[in-house]
């Protein structure tokens, strides 16, 4: 009997094939073979929002092989991802090839031979609750879309397009801009007292003056407390040593794998994704394709009893009894969370370390599963020990403190500390100078130290990923995209790591606010995937749920348009003139934010660049400097004598000549308001020791 399974990519049709006999055939479908169509709305509002689907443009040749492979075969099996978007891929191939046979889908969260004959064995029907939580999803997001953006073309610009998620998304990064901007920061300071304890030093700081928290509001407090520490006498007051137990990390989730790979190997969400998938459906280790890890879309914490036991063997033969738990660690998944029959992502066999491994993997295919493989290792480990350490010191009326910690028992950490890069990596335990109770201890030096309370930190796609989750927007399928969406639609941009608005993403949000509150309201939102997961549980019908959010939204709908076009927006005069045609150059919104164009279009379509003028003159050739916008919204200067002169910086120049090479030093602001002086010549040798800005230069003027 000739079975035809159906996958998803190439890659894992390659994998499957070699753990089942010559009766087996595996072809990809590339993903969704239909979707609603990209030419209208696709949705009959009027018949109960059913959706019309048609094959996507582009897939005929694979839609092709589909259809003669399953005339020549005698069962076919649905063997895409065992989520929702692949229970609707699977719904789509069956409705389409006009399957009769109901147990036509098989689901695996591995790729390995037990995983794959074990699917193969038991297929089951199609979770038709699973395709319409899907479909729903899809069919709320095509309203929003489709009813919204014109609004936008009209009073912003042409192409614009607001989701129902990602208006969020965007919506949170300018409220955190917003709050950044309105900050305003509060001095103080702190005290510390370097102490000598033999041959060591202890660093002690001021915690309590009075017995009250120390509050020192300027650098006149400071001055009181100082004078009269100088002479004081430094006694120990008290030393106190408690055991500390640290649990290890659970193995990860989705969200958790993207925000370690972003802050520990600077990977986007999206290239986390790409690699995960790739160590997913299989690499060529030693000449066969391997599925190295399980299914990465998955918001459960939760690990096999047989992957388990494999770990805690490992663990046994490798460290010792002493570092297995007595009871196999159990970590609970947060509310919200709907996705747990996917496990946790985990290797497919613990004893494929990454040294082993090393070898067959890119780079970033390495670093990703170390990442993945040290973090399931560890979470099967008993508890670290530390003994942390608190030392009071007294002098005069002032309470100084040290804290540190030593590492008595290892555990977990021998891990990750065992695959440390030494030149990078950092301990995350401290200890301080043994001192006793009582003993007197000369004092070295007080330092002062000036700070600013600081503003919330601008997200990252690390910390966006870990609020959404918090929130409950999005699921763990729906990370990544919604963060390339709003990237590539330049409603946001990053730099350095960090996400900032731009001036097109801040004016979407704000219509949104105005028209659409509901749609641009985290509450809301995160109801509504509630309600997604309702219908995959069977406990909601999907067409009640979009019936329900479109009687409101239809209402606020119409009430937009209506308010909308009484809006008349003149384009904002610049004072510019047009060198072309004479006319006046008006303002407009780009993709990129605003530029001056002339007010004669579509006869004259003269545009250029906005240009602010500084106070600042170019020492090279005595032409003024300018701030310039990149294309990614970032501030840049230049001399407006370009091209024949190429002055060009990303931080603001000064009146001064570097002395090393004799380029136009500028000046950097740092986080905290402190300000460096640098030279913008990245071969001069005074920038050895500078804090390093992003790669890549400032893009040239046109």
């Amino acid at each position: 009997m000739k079975t035809l399974i159906i996958v998803e990519s190439p890659t894992k049709a390659k994998t499957i094939e070699r753990f089942l006999g010559k009766n087996y055939v595996v072809k990809p479908s590339m993903g969704h073979i239909r979707d609603l169509p990209k030419s209208n709305m696709g949705v009959d509002i009027e018949h109960n929002f059913e959706p019309h689907y048609i094959t996507i443009r582009g897939k005929g040749d694979v839609i092709k092989v589909l259809r003669d492979e399953a005339k020549k075969a005698d069962r076919i099996l649905l063997a895409s991802d065992p989520d929702r978007e692949g229970e609707a891929i699977a719904w789509h191939l069956r409705e389409y090839l006009h399957l009769d046979n109901d147990k036509c889908r098989i689901t695996f969260n591995e790729i390995t031979d037990k995983a794959i004959k074990s699917a193969v064995a038991a297929p089951r029907e199609i979770d038709i609750d699973k395709v319409e939580a899907q479909q729903a999803r899809r069919i709320l997001d095509r309203l929003v879309g489709y009813e919204i953006s014109p609004l936008l073309w009209k009073k912003v610009k042409k192409g614009l397009s607001a989701g129902r998620v990602q208006s969020v998304a965007v919506r949170l990064i300018c409220d955190r801009e917003a709050e950044i901007k309105a900050f305003v920061p509060e001095e103080y300071w702190n005290i510390f007292a370097y102490l000598q304890s033999g041959k060591n030093e202890l660093v002690v700081k001021l915690i309590k003056i009075k017995n009250k928290k120390a509050h020192l509001p300027n650098k006149e407090a400071v001055d009181e407390v100082v004078a009269r520490l100088q002479n004081a006498q430094y006694q120990v007051a008290s030393v106190t040593v408690k055991e500390k137990k640290r649990m290890p990390a659970p193995p990860f989730t989705t969200s958790a794998m993207q925000q370690e790979a972003s802050r520990k190997l600077n990977m986007t969400a999206k290239k986390t994704m790409q690699v995960a998938q790739q160590l997913y459906e299989g690499i060529a280790v030693g000449g066969n394709i391997t599925g190295l890890i399980s299914y990465m879309r998955t918001d459960s914490v939760r690990i096999n009893d047989s992957a388990q036991a494999q770990a805690r063997e490992y663990i046994k033969e490798r460290y010792g009894e002493n570092f297995l738990p007595a009871k196999p660690n159990v970590f609970t998944s947060g509310k919200g969370q709907v996705q747990d029959a996917h496990e946790a992502i985990r290797p497919t066999s613990i004893e494929r370390t990454p040294a082993q491994l090393k070898p067959f993997l890119t780079p970033q295919q390495y670093k990703l599963y170390k990442l993945i493989w040290e973090r399931f290792v560890a979470s099967q480990m008993a508890p670290a020990i530390l003994d942390q350490t608190t030392v009071d010191v007294q002098a005069d009326d002032c309470l100084f403190r040290a804290t540190g910690s030593i590492v008595r028992f290892a555990s977990f950490l021998q891990v990750y500390n065992e695959g440390k890069d030494k030149k990078t990596d950092k301990e995350d335990v401290s200890a301080v100078a043994p001192v006793k109770e009582g003993e007197i201890l000369p004092l070295n030096k007080l330092e002062q130290k000036q700070n600013f309370t600081q503003p919330p930190s601008r997200y990252t796609e690390a910390t966006l990923i870990k609020t959404m989750e918090e929130l409950g927007i999005g699921r763990p399928s729906t990370y990544a995209p919604i963060i390339d969406t709003i990237l590539s639609r330049c409603y946001v941009v990053r730099e350095e790591k960090q996400l900032y608005p731009t001036e097109l993403g801040s004016l979407v949000v704000e219509l949104m606010k105005d028209y659409f509150t509901d749609i641009i309201n985290v509450e809301f939102t995160a109801s509504m995937e509630e309600k997604l997961d309702e219908i995959e549980e069977g406990r909601a019908e999907w067409h009640q749920v979009i019936a329900d959010f479109y009687g409101p939204f239809s209402k606020t709908l119409a009430a937009a348009e209506k308010e909308i076009e009484k809006i008349v927006i003149e384009p904002e005069q610049s004072g510019e003139v047009c060198e072309k045609c004479g006319r006046p150059m008006v303002y407009r919104m780009g993709r990129y934010g605003r530029f001056l164009a002339c007010s004669g279009f579509p006869e004259c379509r003269n545009t250029k660049a906005i240009v602010n003028m500084t106070n600042q003159k170019c020492l090279a050739c005595g032409g003024n400097i300018v701030q310039h916008k990149s294309r990614t919204g970032r501030i840049f200067y230049g001399c407006d004598n370009y091209p024949e002169c190429k002055y060009v910086s990303w931080d603001m120049p000064i009146d001064q000549k570097c002395p090393v090479c004799g380029t136009q030093l500028t000046e950097r602001v740092q986080r905290g308001g402190e300000k460096q002086i640098i030279c913008p010549n990245k071969d001069c040798p005074s920038r050895q020791n500078e804090v390093k800005k992003p790669k890549g230069r400032p893009a040239k003027k046109k």
